[in-house]
């Protein structure tokens, strides 16, 4: 399948979806040179059609209590032989994280808008089924390390969406989630990204009012701090690795659990809630000016390092930032927004990112499975979602509305004018 087919295919798979504004630039696009050629509603429509395509097997699935009969699992060649049931949590807790946002827009009487409706009937009713004991899909609660990792998607949906998510849940579902977040304390994180999947998860308990651990906060908070190198980019504990890391975990999660601690009002020691809080913004920030920088002319970025086949989740603190309405004055809306379309052009053209079900396949760009690490299954792959954030914006804020700007590599490479970059001290 040619990249130019990318609408097109996604148009099918969305089962219409917004099929309006799609079928009206689908000629366009197909013969246009740049992402930059499609409008803010084209662009929404492609990425809620990836967004169905991504959501619908799963959800479905999960909501009949099916997940775990139906799901084609895969797991990486090198897999290091822990219990593959964690897989479920992984695609559950990962995927829900990045949609959450969209999911709580009203409703609406638009094609979109039925769809999102139904999906979101469909995750509250798998989150009632991944904490009943009772359900085929209950989730591996009870599992290896990797489970902490996994319940902070998970309690980073509820973080996200708390109206939609959380509140229409029964009693009992709420204090099953409750029990077994709070079980998860028997696990040690290793001092690694890993430190924020703790926190996170208290943050969250804190969140709802409930009893929650400040060391298993704080401690991670103060670690990230230590681990800030300069310039936008933190350490993955004692050693500076150069992957995504810091846009799959460190930065996202760091301004979100400090949201809620500030929010809070919570105590920490030493310092002011706020200031880390305004300070890990401008810094994630400063990190979101560089993966900007990273897209190129046709929306292809540097294949580097650990977890390369989590895809568009490379780009979740510019999708974040998008949502939160804070991109950096040197980053307008409707440049980020045409840079992250050029971007799942580039990733998601490639008919075997996905199987005949339309479940995600291991890969970067297709389905790739030696790219693979010891801990990759395709539940893994969900993460990807996180590029989707921006969907948690209505259809007509300005980040959809703005008039669609050529991003920095494009620009630099047409001889047009570009911004110098220069390093902070923040």
């Amino acid at each position: 399948m040619e990249r130019r087919n990318f609408i097109q295919s996604l148009a099918a798979a969305a089962g219409g979806i917004a099929a309006t504004a799609t079928q009206g630039a689908v000629a366009a696009t197909a013969t246009a040179s740049s992402a930059t050629d499609a409008s803010g509603a084209t662009a929404r429509a492609q990425l809620a059609a990836l967004a169905q395509k991504m959501s619908e097997p799963v959800l479905a699935n999960m909501a009949a209590g099916t997940l775990k009969k139906n799901f084609a699992l895969e797991v990486s060649p090198t897999w290091d032989g822990r219990d593959k049931g964690v897989t479920y949590l992984e695609c559950f807790g990962r995927l829900i994280a990045g949609i959450a946002p969209w999911l709580a827009l009203p409703d609406d009487g638009t094609p979109e808008g039925a769809t999102r409706k139904r999906l979101h009937q469909l995750a509250l009713q798998s989150y009632t089924n991944s904490v009943d004991p009772a359900n085929p899909d209950y989730l591996l609660w009870k599992g290896p390390g990797q489970t902490l990792v996994d319940s902070a998607y998970f309690t980073n949906a509820l973080i996200r969406a708390p109206k939609a998510l959380w509140e229409p849940l029964d009693a009992k579902t709420k204090q099953r989630i409750i029990a077994e977040i709070k079980s998860l304390r028997r696990i040690e994180p290793p001092y690694i990204n890993w430190m924020l999947f703790a926190a996170m998860n208290e943050a969250w308990l804190m969140s709802i009012g409930e009893e929650f651990d400040p060391m298993r906060m704080n401690v991670a908070i103060r670690k990230i701090n230590e681990w800030y190198v300069g310039d936008g980019w933190i350490k993955d504990g004692d050693a500076f690795h150069f992957d995504y890391y810091n846009a799959f975990v460190m930065h996202p999660m760091l301004v979100e659990i400090l949201d809620v601690l500030d929010a809070e009002k919570g105590a920490f020691w030493n310092g002011k809630p706020e200031e880390l809080r305004a300070q890990a913004i401008k810094r994630m920030q400063r990190y979101s000016e560089h993966l900007e920088r990273f897209i190129s002319t046709d929306g292809s970025f540097p294949p580097i390092g650990r977890s390369l086949t989590y895809r568009t989740a490379a780009f979740q603190p510019l999708a974040l930032l998008a949502l939160r309405k804070q991109l950096p004055q040197s980053l307008p809306e409707g440049q980020v927004r045409a840079a992250l379309q050029a971007v799942h052009k580039a990733v998601w053209s490639a008919p075997s990112n996905f199987t005949k079900d339309s479940y995600l396949t291991i890969g970067f760009v297709g389905h790739q499975p030696e790219l693979g690490d010891w801990y990759s299954n395709n539940g893994s792959m969900y993460i990807a979602s996180a590029s989707l954030l921006p969907l948690g914006l209505p259809a007509s804020d300005s980040y959809w509305t703005a008039a669609p700007q050529d991003w920095t590599q494009k620009k630099a490479f047409s001889g047009a004018r570009f911004p110098k970059d220069y390093p902070v001290n923040y």
